[in-house]
């Protein structure tokens, strides 16, 4: 069931997936560890993930190698799929560092476009690390992120936010927004609100407060709402991602 993603030329489904564990199985916040797939597993989710109308594959630098493994196991052609990464956050030796300068998103953008294997990325938002007015008006990073938009090295920008006052202010310079929004966490929802009149696309994170509510009332409430255009859902587990699929088109 394909979904216009707001303003962007872009379709998505209900679901999209959220691939962290692709390449990261360290300081994550989900109620149970888990070890990362083998290629094989990973080559028949997407597939699968593609037969159900998943078109969204949300990743980041700083989800370990999950960008590379994407690029190397992608299925079908590549403008059958919605990649969407994120700059100013890397993870490496077990630590999360931030750097949202004018030259950190550049190279963070071109090691993100080579480890896809594409020439352009649907989508890239800013990661941000818990200030997102600082990013906003005292750093370089959307600027940036413009200037590689106007070069067609991406073909739509916005933030990953994790504030109210951040989403405001982000709301005026994306074309894209990922807010949290679930049963527990409903503080963004005027900010879906508002961008629905600005026919902003929006992509929620945290829909299960990271694993802690049922899928079906928990996408039920989150796609529920006016504005919202898809749940970014990480998963390995092909039956989960079933479940969400026919949940989230019962909505």
């Amino acid at each position: 069931m394909g979904v216009k993603l707001g303003r962007c030329n872009l379709e998505t489904g209900k679901i999209s997936l959220g691939t962290v564990k692709f390449g990261r199985n360290t300081d994550v916040k989900y109620p149970a560890k888990f070890e990362l797939p083998e290629d094989k597993l990973i080559a028949n989710l997407l597939s699968e993930a593609q037969e159900l109308g998943v078109r969204l594959l949300d990743t980041a630098p700083a989800y370990g190698n999950s960008e590379h493994r994407i690029g190397q196991l992608l299925p079908g052609r590549r403008e059958d799929w919605v990649l969407c990464t994120k700059t100013g956050e890397q993870y490496a030796a077990g630590k999360s560092s931030f750097d949202f300068s004018r030259e950190a998103v550049v190279t963070s953008v071109g090691q993100s476009l080579k480890h896809l294997r594409t020439d352009y990325l649907d989508i890239v938002l800013i990661h941000s690390n818990g200030d997102d007015l600082g990013i906003l008006h005292q750093t370089d990073a959307f600027a940036t992120l413009e200037r590689l938009k106007e070069k067609g090295d991406i073909r739509y920008i916005g933030m990953s936010t994790k504030s109210v006052e951040g989403s405001i202010a982000a709301l005026q310079v994306s074309d894209v927004l990922m807010l949290t929004l679930n049963l527990e966490d409903q503080s963004n929802l005027n900010v879906i609100k508002a961008a629905k009149e600005k026919d902003t696309g929006i992509l929620l994170k945290k829909v299960f407060a990271s694993g802690h509510q049922t899928a079906e009332e928990s996408l039920a409430f989150a796609l529920g709402q006016k504005g919202v255009h898809s749940a970014v859902v990480g998963t390995i587990d092909s039956g989960h991602l079933k479940e969400n699929v026919y949940f989230a088109n019962s909505v």
